[in-house]
């Protein structure tokens, strides 16, 4: 074994000081239900659970897939955010390659990558020299503190995304939301957004490395919020759902295309709707029963 690859592998299982023998952060949930409305992770979805914990602190949970090198979704709860985006380094997961590591997400090392970190989960050269840019399923424009936001920065929170998505119609959904949220959401708002898979063929970067989604989805859930909303947030609350196009030559079956949009964001357009609305979209696309929230996040208002 190379030194690198030695002091990596020592770094993976002992971050935390000691020895971990048990991978509580990764396969099980429970450790983060506190991320679920009604501690109730959406169910229908398989994968492999993730409690992301950063500066030995529990931030967001996701649902990986192994097969596919990227999430199917991330889960959190949002708050107002402060201060500018963060100057961020990439991170893993490094329970992903080593049963035993320490539950803390690390920042990729200077140097060759550990062959078992490559083969678990999606890494920094996957994304280079590709068409594609870093989607955060979290994104750290819905947090409050540096820690948080920094914690959103670890591939096991992105998806390939083009950038006529990133930077256009999907940032100004993730900015309407911000901004709803702030102005009118008077308790805790539980925030979900994931994947879509092509429906036929699977889409990848590099290789059959990471999976390329055709669409994204979000949704919100906000039990208790002002009942003092303005008509075109009417039907925002307590739920709120959209899905958004990853590629630009789909079809319009899901979301159609507006022929006015600005040239580099066309064909990236994103569509508002119902959760009921959502959970068929992803009961066709992925063939199973999804539920996104607990009761379709039916609490007191």
């Amino acid at each position: 074994m190379s030194r690198p690859l030695a002091l990596l592998v020592v770094v993976l299982v002992s971050v935390c000081g000691h020895w971990r023998l048990a991978a509580a952060d990764v396969g099980d949930f429970t450790p983060c239900l506190q991320f679920f409305y009604r501690s109730w992770p959406p169910k229908g979805l398989t994968g492999t659970p993730i409690c992301q914990r950063y500066d030995n602190q529990y931030r967001f949970a996701t649902l990986y897939s192994r097969a596919r090198r990227s999430p199917w979704f991330s889960a959190y709860v949002y708050t107002l955010p402060q201060g500018k985006r963060p100057l961020s380094f990439w991170k893993f997961e490094p329970q992903l390659a080593y049963a035993g590591a320490a539950g803390n997400m690390i920042r990729f090392p200077p140097g060759p990558l550990d062959q078992n970190v490559v083969d678990s989960q999606a890494v920094e050269p996957d994304y280079i020299n590709s068409t594609y840019s870093r989607g955060h399923m979290n994104p750290s424009l819905h947090h409050r503190t540096h820690e948080d936001r920094t914690a959103t920065f670890t591939l096991t929170n992105v998806v390939p995304q083009k950038a006529g998505s990133n930077d256009g119609p999907w940032a100004k959904l993730e900015q309407t939301v911000n901004k709803s949220l702030a102005a009118f959401c008077l308790g805790q708002a539980y925030v979900l957004t994931g994947a879509i898979p092509y429906r036929s063929e699977e889409h990848w970067l590099k290789n059959h490395r990471v999976a390329v989604p055709e669409y994204m989805w979000s949704a919100y859930c906000c039990p208790k919020y002002n009942s003092s909303l303005p008509e075109e947030l009417r039907n925002t609350f307590p739920t709120y759902a959209a899905i958004g196009r990853n590629d630009c030559n789909s079809s319009e079956e899901i979301v159609p295309v507006s022929k006015t949009t600005k040239k580099e964001f066309r064909g990236y357009d994103v569509r508002r709707m119902s959760l009921e609305s959502l959970e068929m979209y992803l009961r066709d696309r992925l063939s199973a029963v999804v539920s996104v929230f607990y009761e379709r996040c039916s609490g007191s208002h």
